[in-house]
């Protein structure tokens, strides 16, 4: 099969490195200068700052009460040299949501900058506008924006908030065609020291990826498992019929 066709019959359906253009042994000009651009682009991702300005008032408009909290990691840079600051809250966002009233058996949803505040800053609304309108039999808590935040840090902010599941949506580590993913963690019961393996992740939400309305769709069914059961993580097994796409 030629590279043209290569080309014609694969690029339409992959943002993925295939087919790429040649100049006799080397790659061509254009392409070394895209991926140049795909590299800037995830290095931008990391180090961008998540714009709370902006995004709590959307999150606010929602009707529902949001709490700006952040790690344990004074900066980017300590963040990104220090994952396990960015899972514990700092002690002055801990005593924030010490201080609320929570309600038991509740969902509380965590936005995160991650590894890409980009991703949160462009898709966590729209999925939280597809999602809310299904979880009409959940009692949901506060929205709860952290900064310098890594996956883990939804454990502590679940057992502070005494939440019965939390729903962390979080900037994934940005590749080469995707700078911008969001992922999506299920973690029931939360609480300090949960493991990987028991929460549930939803990966490469954004436009190009794992579409809005899909993914809501895919977290609604792992939540109410996950309450029906009691549980999350890799005992919590999918539904094929359920959360086909």
């Amino acid at each position: 099969m030629s590279t043209a066709l290569d080309r014609s019959s694969l690029r339409p359906y992959t943002n993925a490195r295939v087919a790429l253009r040649s100049a006799g042994t080397s790659l061509a000009t254009s392409e070394l200068l895209d991926m140049a651009l795909c590299l800037a682009e995830a290095r931008d991702a990391v180090h961008a700052q998540l714009s709370t300005i902006t995004l709590v008032p959307q999150l606010a408009a929602r009707s529902m009460g949001v709490f700006s909290v952040k790690s344990a990691a004074r900066d980017r840079g300590e963040y990104l040299r220090r994952p396990d600051l960015g899972r514990r809250l700092s002690s002055a966002s801990r005593q924030v949501l010490e201080q609320a009233s929570p309600e038991p058996e509740r969902l509380v949803i965590v936005v995160a900058d991650g590894l890409s505040a980009i991703a949160a800053e462009r898709h966590a609304v729209p999925v939280l506008d597809a999602l809310l309108p299904m979880l009409a039999d959940w009692q949901l808590g506060s929205i709860v924006v952290a900064e310098q935040a890594r996956v883990a840090i939804g454990d502590e902010i679940g057992e502070v908030l005494k939440a019965s599941a939390t729903l962390l949506l979080i900037g994934e580590r940005p590749g080469l065609s995707s700078p911008d993913s969001l992922g999506a963690y299920i973690t029931w019961a939360p609480r300090v020291g949960r493991n990987d393996a028991e929460r549930n992740c939803i990966s490469n939400i954004r436009p190009e990826g794992l579409e809005y309305s899909v993914a809501a769709a895919k977290i609604v069914q792992y939540l109410n498992q996950a309450r029906r059961l009691q549980l999350s993580g890799v005992a919590l097994k999918e539904e094929p019929d359920a959360l086909r796409n």
